[in-house]
Parts: structure tokens; C-alpha cells; sequence
């Protein structure tokens, strides 16, 4: 057990990982730290966080386990801003979806430091932002990825593999680099094409027609396209690469389909769609890759 959380960014993710940890009898006390002091308030007022603190310093001021819980692009400044009591004695893990752009900063800022220092993303979250919606089940059988540093202490990423497991996720290691590559893929791509696929219906006069016919299909396909702007505005250009590449993967595809339907081949559409039907009917959420 733990006997102090110091959590940065009061949010959805960090208010669930405190409620998590305190469910799990995981930690004793958790002292939260948020840029917006209504925001502390409330997630004392939710009881996810016992005290709040009036810097991120102070956040971490007696912890012997911090959760950095902000937006990818404030990554930095918070290590600036807390970097002087980063110590191998404590567990410093972040939640960020993006990860080279992470581990860059924590060798920049931490430098001799980021040996305490295990960058992770847990694998789940809502269309919906803020502290008011944390959920203490929101990691449950959700995957999380670490992607530690070469110089990361062995003992503290066990530690972090141990926390994460206690409360219920599965674990893996990747490098950063196969991180953001594969996530381009899985997770960025999609909720830029789902921006961009519901743009493209409010810019047709017929959109509100259109949208008061929709089930749901449409519900499940444009879910993601409310996520919280900021976040994914971080996610999106600190990827950009890996989710360009995966953009061209995706353009050549909607091509050949697209030329199909041009073209009027009725058959060959049908079996580009069944082998694309049966690939989809074969995948299963969290099942291991295939050897």
C-alpha cells in the first residue's frame, strides 16, 4: 500500500485512477492539484481526492506515488515544475495517449532524474471530460501500456506494473515508438476521421434532416467525435506523423473502394467487403496478437 497519491490534473482520468486506488485499499490519502482551484473543490466534495494542494509541487510534496494527469502538451512544464523532487523513492507514471513526445520531455526536463519515471497510457476513457464523471471500474480490464525509459529503474516498473494490476488492468510493455505507431492506427486515425465524417454532414444544408434519421449505427460511429477538443488537439499534433502515415493507409483504401463503386462492380465490391467483414468478425476486443 501507498500512503500518499499525488495527483496532477483532477480530471476524468486521474479522479479515476485516485477512486481506483482508494477502492483497491491501494493508498491512504490522496492530495490532488488541479489548474482551475473549482476543480479540486469538486473532486474533494466527489471524495476523490482528500486535500488539495495550490501547486503541483506541493502535489508531490510527501507522495510516494504521483499520477501526472494532464493534457500531452503540459507534460513538460509539469516536469519543470516538479522535477526538483522527483527521487527514486517515489513512482511518477503519466496517463498521456502519446508517448515519444513524453519521454523526449522527461529526458529534457528530468534529466538524471527520469530514472523514476514510467511513462504509461491506460487504454480507456468517455466521450465525457471532468472530474464529475471519474469512475473508480473506468480501468477494469482495460489494457495499459508502459513504455519505460532504457534508464528506468527495473524495481519501479514492476511497481507500476503492480498498481496498474491492482486495480484491475492488463499490463504491457512497448517501446514508445511502437506505441504511437500502433495507436496512430487504432485509436488517432479514428477519431479524425470521425471529426472529419460529421463535419462533413453539418456542412450539407439537409443536415439536420439527415441527423433526425440517424440510429444507432451512426451513434456508435460518430461516439468518439465528442471528445474533448484540447486533449485530442494535443494527441493529434504531437502524433501527427504516425497519424499522417496511417491517413495515406487509409485514403488508399477508401480509393479501391471507391473506384469499385465508379466502376460499378457490383462483385468485386461484395467480395472486397466480405473479406473486410470476415476480417472484422474475427477480432475480438483484448484478445492477444496471433503468432
Amino acid at each position: 500500500m501507498f500512503k500518499q497519491l499525488g495527483l496532477i490534473g483532477c480530471g476524468l482520468m486521474g479522479g479515476s485512477f485516485a477512486l481506483a486506488m482508494k477502492q483497491a485499499g491501494l493508498v491512504e490519502r490522496v492530495i490532488g492539484y488541479s489548474k482551475s482551484p473549482s476543480t479540486t473543490e469538486r473532486a474533494k466534495q466527489l471524495g476523490v481526492i482528500d486535500q488539495s494542494a495550490e501547486s503541483a509541487l506541493l502535489a508531490v510534496s510527501g507522495a510516494d506515488i504521483v499520477l501526472i494527469a494532464v493534457p500531452v502538451a503540459a507534460t513538460d512544464a509539469t516536469f519543470r515544475a516538479i522535477r526538483h523532487l522527483v527521487s527514486p523513492d517515489v513512482l511518477f507514471m503519466d496517463v498521456g495517449s502519446t508517448k515519444r513526445d513524453v519521454v523526449d520531455a522527461a529526458r529534457r526536463s528530468l534529466k538524471e532524474r527520469a530514472v523514476a519515471f514510467v511513462p504509461a497510457h491506460p487504454v480507456a476513457g468517455k466521450e465525457l471530460s471532468g472530474v464529475q464523471h471519474a469512475d473508480a471500474q473506468l480501468y477494469r480490464d482495460r489494457q495499459v501500456i508502459l513504455t519505460p525509459l532504457p534508464q528506468t529503474l527495473p524495481t519501479l516498473v514492476e511497481k507500476a506494473r503492480a498498481v496498474w494490476t491492482g486495480i484491475g488492468a492488463h499490463v504491457r510493455l512497448m517501446t514508445p515508438e511502437a506505441h504511437d505507431a500502433a495507436f496512430a492506427a487504432i485509436s488517432h486515425l479514428p477519431h479524425l476521421l470521425a471529426f472529419a465524417y460529421f463535419t462533413g454532414i453539418l456542412q450539407q444544408a439537409e443536415s439536420e434532416d439527415f441527423l433526425a434519421l440517424a440510429g444507432p449505427g451512426f451513434r456508435d460511429f460518430t461516439r468518439i467525435a465528442a471528445s474533448d477538443p484540447a486533449v485530442w488537439r494535443d494527441i493529434l499534433i504531437t502524433n501527427r506523423e504516425e497519424v499522417l502515415r496511417q491517413s495515406e493507409y487509409f485514403r488508399g483504401a477508401l480509393g479501391v473502394l471507391e473506384q469499385t463503386l465508379r466502376d460499378c462492380q457490383g462483385e468485386s465490391l461484395e467480395a472486397l467487403v466480405q473479406g473486410i467483414s470476415e476480417a472484422r468478425a474475427q477480432w475480438r476486443l483484448g484478445a492477444p496478437r496471433r503468432s
